[in-house]
């Protein structure tokens, strides 16, 4: 099962997110739920950057199975803002899969 957790700030802004685990919804290389999971976390990633010119600051394990990101300390107010807005998409894509996919997939947002 993919597990993942959004970890919000005092102010109820996201200011992390971690995912780990694998789907096991199909044989390797035809697992669609790891894969979309995968492809909306990644692209939310390199939107961040391409759109904002943030760098989370990102930790992850080799072969897959574990990404944790989190939004940079001092990031300027206007920029956070539009962090915010791409990360809560992010957790609206989740919570979607998850509605789907519930038994491969599991979102907790603290």
């Amino acid at each position: 099962m993919i597990h993942i957790r959004f970890d919000r700030n005092d102010n109820g802004e996201i200011a992390s997110f971690e995912m780990s685990g694998h789907a096991e919804s199909g044989p390797y290389g035809f697992d669609l739920v790891c894969a979309g999971a995968s492809a909306v976390s990644f692209g939310t990633v390199n939107a961040v950057y391409e759109l904002t010119g943030t760098k989370l600051e990102l930790d992850m394990e080799g072969e897959g199975g574990w990404l944790a990101a989190r939004v940079p300390e001092g990031t300027a107010e206007a920029v956070y803002d539009q962090v915010q807005l791409l990360l809560e998409g992010l957790l609206v894509s989740f919570l979607t899969m998850e509605e789907q996919y519930g038994e491969f997939i599991q979102v907790k947002s603290t």
